[in-house]
C-alpha cells in the first residue's frame, strides 16, 4: 500500500485504517480509503499496487504466514466425508492459489472463489458461487471469517458465520453485524462447526416429526 500510494506522490493512510480493509477486493479497498481523485483514479492505484505486490513476492524474505492452528484444522477438515472445504477471498485467484500453493494445501479445498469470479464482499456473489460449484445448501453453509466484510457476505448469501476474533476487526464488530458465535483460537473451530451442524439436524428432525 504504501508504494502504490508513494507512486502517486500520495499520503498513505495509517496502518489502522488499511487493516481495516482487509478482504475487500483492492478496487473497493481503495474507494473505501478515499485516495483517489482525476489525477490519479482507482484503476491507476490498483494496477501500482499489484505491481508492488507481485515484486514483494518475488523476494525470497517474502513469506505469507498461516495463523497458528490453521493447517492442523484445516487437515482435519479436509479428512471428513461429511463436509467439502471452500474459500472466498478478496485475493485474486493467481493470489490465493499462490499461498495454498506455498504452504501444499491447495488440494484440500473443493472450491475456491475471488475477486475474479464475482464481486467484492459484503456482496455474496462468491459465496453463492462457491455454494452452487459444492452442490451445497445455504443452510448447510458456514462461513469462517475475522472481518465484517465476511459476516456480511454470509448473511446476505443465507449461509452462518464464524467470527473469528485474531483478525482485522474486533470480536464486537464481527458480533454486531450477525455472527452466529465468535471464537478466540482455531482449536475452538471444529467443535463450533459440529455443534452448529448438530443443532441444524436436530431442527431438521423436529420439523419432520410435527
Amino acid at each position: 500500500m504504501s508504494q502504490a500510494y508513494g507512486a502517486h506522490d500520495l499520503p498513505c493512510p495509517p496502518r489502522e485504517r488499511i487493516l481495516s480493509i482487509v478482504g475487500l477486493s483492492l478496487a473497493e479497498a481503495f474507494a473505501h480509503l478515499g485516495a483517489a481523485d482525476e489525477r490519479v483514479p482507482l484503476t491507476v492505484l490498483v494496477e501500482s499496487y499489484k505491481s508492488a505486490f507481485h515484486a514483494l513476492r518475488q523476494s525470497p524474505e517474502h513469506l505469507e504466514p498461516l495463523f497458528p492452528g490453521a493447517r492442523e484444522v484445516i487437515d482435519a477438515l479436509s479428512l471428513r466425508g461429511d463436509l467439502l472445504l471452500g474459500i472466498a477471498t478478496g485475493k485474486s485467484q493467481r493470489g490465493v492459489r499462490a499461498v495454498l500453493g506455498h504452504h501444499a494445501l491447495l488440494d484440500r479445498f473443493h472450491t475456491i472463489k475471488t475477486a475474479d469470479d464475482a464481486p467484492s464482499k459484503p456482496h455474496p456473489g462468491m459465496v453463492q458461487a462457491a455454494m452452487q460449484e459444492a452442490g451445497i445448501a445455504a443452510q448447510d453453509t458456514v462461513v469462517i471469517g475475522d472481518t465484517v466484510y465476511d459476516i456480511g457476505m454470509a448473511r446476505a448469501a443465507g449461509a452462518r458465520t464464524v467470527g473469528v476474533s485474531w483478525g482485522y476487526h474486533a470480536a464486537a464488530d464481527l458480533r454486531g453485524e450477525g455472527a452466529d458465535i465468535v471464537i478466540d483460537d482455531f482449536a475452538a473451530l471444529v467443535p463450533a462447526l459440529d455443534a452448529m451442524w448438530r443443532g441444524t439436524q436436530q431442527s431438521r428432525e423436529h420439523h419432520v416429526s410435527q
